[in-house]
């Protein structure tokens, strides 16, 4: 008895969020077909000229964006920030460097600390 190995393929969506990039920005035809597992692979091994210029200078994902700027997706959202922001967009933020990106970066760091502190608890409840 011999067992078929079927190709895993996935949504263009699925397959976009894995690259971390824009699905909008990304080519026609990556958009309009299915992504298999082996070609995901080889993006991600040898990344074409338009999937490296989508890393590098975006417009860029949210969980990017908030990735890029030091806080939290929901940080993002409680600033109205909802669009994709190009690198050179997500940088001017930078430099200004607004109310709202302050404090979302402290709620971010405190957050860190206690995911430390409790994942400290545990190791010492377990040791």
């Amino acid at each position: 008895m011999t067992s078929h190995q079927s190709t895993q393929t996935m949504k263009p969506a699925t397959a976009a969020k894995k690259l971390g990039v824009y699905l909008e920005a990304t080519p026609a035809e990556f958009r309009e077909g299915v992504v298999s597992r082996a070609e995901l692979n080889e993006l991600q091994a040898n990344p074409p000229q338009w999937l490296r210029e989508l890393r590098q200078n975006g417009p860029h994902p949210r969980p990017v964006v908030a990735a890029k700027l030091g806080v939290s997706i929901a940080g993002l959202a409680r600033a109205g920030v909802t669009e994709p922001l190009t690198t050179e967009q997500i940088e001017a933020l930078k430099q200004e460097g607004p109310d709202w990106l302050e404090r979302e970066r402290a709620t971010q760091a405190e957050v860190r600390k206690e995911t430390a502190r409790i994942k400290k608890k545990n190791a010492e409840r377990q040791a």
